[in-house]
């Protein structure tokens, strides 16, 4: 089977993991790295000799050697680069913000239909075991709460935080409810940068799910949780860390109920027990994972686990957390 000839665009702070991991799967014999391209030139050839790579002299060149492009640059040149790449028939991952307004995302989407192209969006954590996991047993979510908090980042100046960190969560929770978003309250400010740097919202779902979702780039800790509470369909409570890969579940049973192996009890009452168990996440590279998806996706003509138009809602909702946010601001 002819293996997919693949190209890294952007060297920076995840370019460069990019580039370790398609070097790593090159050495496998799962596809052929052409190559990287930055215009950078000193941070694309310091990535080049770690890796072992070629270096690019153009854009064109190293879109005219490969079958699929990995966008690891600047969310404002998004839109021209995918556009290039998909309308002479290349593959896209493109990394999260898909573009930096909601009409290109739009163009992008119906360009990849045209041309039959792969148009796959860096949403990494729906990558994580820690989602897979979660979304196995969210099939009856009520309440969701997430929490992204990291200290000042000396990258993604050009967006605020809602489109740098809580765009992440605001894509995992519409994958969860898989329901329409009926109201929107959103409050932020800035602290160290012109955009937020911290945010708050609360949502409310068509079907009665609540979520409250935080981001801060301001923090003194790195924090990426997820707390989930499902209705009586599959009435349990969710805890999981998606930087650690762990977390715990807690079910209502029976008061005769046997306990697991690793389950305790939490509380007793009316012949009831909550148990709360270890989940069996199994640990892996989320980015080694999405990276390995989209590759496979180019191979088998397969969709991806994250589409434009998966990215543009996600995208559309973070605009409007912003707007509110850049009222109170104002």
């Amino acid at each position: 089977m002819k293996k997919v000839k693949v190209a890294v665009l952007g060297t920076g702070s995840l370019g460069q993991h990019h580039a370790r991991i398609y070097s790593e799967l090159h050495a496998a014999g799962l596809l052929e790295m052409t190559g990287i391209f930055d215009a950078n030139v000193a941070s694309a050839r310091a990535v080049a000799e770690k890796n072992k790579l070629h270096v690019f002299a153009s854009l064109d060149e190293a879109v005219a050697a490969s079958d699929a492009l990995n966008i690891v640059t600047p969310t404002v040149t998004h839109f021209e680069i995918a556009k290039k790449l998909m309308t002479q028939g290349k593959h896209v991952l493109v990394e999260k913000p898909i573009t930096d307004n909601s009409a290109s995302a739009g163009e992008l989407i119906e360009l990849a239909k045209k041309n039959n192209c792969v148009l796959q969006v860096g949403h990494v954590e729906r990558f994580n075991p820690v989602f897979q996991y979660v979304a196995s047993q969210a099939n009856d979510p009520r309440y969701i709460e997430c929490q992204r908090l990291s200290p000042f980042p000396a990258r993604s100046m050009d967006i605020g935080v809602v489109l740098d960190l809580m765009i992440h969560d605001l894509d995992i929770v519409l994958a969860l409810v898989k329901s329409p978003v009926t109201s929107v309250d959103a409050v932020g400010l800035s602290v160290l940068s012109q955009s937020e740097d911290i945010a708050n919202v609360r949502l409310r779902f068509a079907n009665g799910c609540v979520a409250s979702i935080t981001a801060s780039r301001a923090s003194a800790d790195r924090l990426r949780k997820i707390r989930l509470y499902n209705g009586p369909a599959n009435p349990c409570y969710i805890s999981a860390d998606f930087r650690l890969q762990e977390g715990h579940i807690s079910r209502l049973v029976g008061g005769d109920s046997t306990l697991a192996a690793g389950a305790s009890i939490v509380s007793e009452f009316a012949g009831k027990k909550i148990l709360r168990e270890v989940a069996p996440i199994e640990k892996a590279e989320p980015l080694k994972l999405e990276l390995q998806s989209f590759v496979e996706c180019v191979r088998d003509k397969k969709t991806p686990r994250v589409t434009g138009e998966d990215a543009k809602r996600a995208l559309d909702l973070a605009f409007e957390i912003t707007r509110q946010i850049s009222g109170q601001r104002t």
